[in-house]
């Protein structure tokens, strides 16, 4: 439970404190985590569902790792699946939540990717598909949260679309500085939750490529 963690223990310390973490698809021990941590990374997004319909185990593993590891904040990703012969929507929820919890995993907030990658040009269509996937998550009991950024958000849904204004923002912008700044509100939201600042970038510990990410 990231988010909420977060903001308490910021509130508790009465400072303003400021968070790094990555999100990588690469597989990463718990050695590396580990080493990561002493690099100033505090917490880890896991993709555990893949766009062509597959669970990710080897981000559910990377879960387990990332919190063996001692990462304050573990959190998982899900890239949905388009294709006809894909689960539905919630289906595809389901069946990655289930996946993950049977083979051990927890995570704080589950975040809905929304990309510009095969979806449909309907944008109604797409916005049933966002509230759908939010609503079973929230349904089964996890907090929820939206990746993706204005010019996504405007191609898939439209740019004023609100329906799922009230989750936390995952901000996709790679302008390389950790902050808000620069930040345009779209979509319901005035502000992010989080922001990834950079992508596939070489980090410390022998990591492939990896994308960092902002939480103040």
């Amino acid at each position: 439970r990231v988010m909420r963690s977060l903001v308490l223990l910021a509130a508790s310390l009465g400072v303003a404190s400021a968070y790094l973490g990555i999100d990588a698809e690469q597989a990463i021990s718990t050695s590396t985590f580990s080493c990561l941590k002493d690099n100033g990374y505090s917490f880890y997004i896991s993709r555990i569902y893949r766009s062509n319909g597959a669970i990710d185990t080897t981000g559910i593993q990377n879960i387990k790792n990332a919190w063996s590891a001692g990462l304050s904040f573990v959190d998982a990703y899900i890239f949905p699946c388009h294709s006809s012969s894909c689960p539905s929507a919630a289906g595809q929820v389901e069946n990655a939540l289930n996946e993950m919890w049977s083979r051990g995993a927890m995570v704080g907030t589950v975040w809905i990717d929304v990309e510009i990658y095969n979806w449909s040009s309907n944008q109604g269509a797409n916005r049933q598909f966002i509230l759908d996937m939010v609503n079973k998550a929230s349904e089964m009991g996890v907090y929820v949260g939206i990746y993706t950024n204005n010019n996504n958000w405007d191609e898939i849904v439209g740019i004023n679309w609100s329906g799922v204004s009230q989750y936390p923002l995952w901000w996709a912008n790679y302008n390389g500085q950790a902050n808000f700044n620069n930040f345009k509100p779209f979509g319901g939201w005035s502000k992010p939750a989080i922001h990834q600042y950079t992508g596939d970038i070489k980090g410390p510990c022998s990591m492939g490529n990896f994308d960092q990410n902002w939480y103040p």
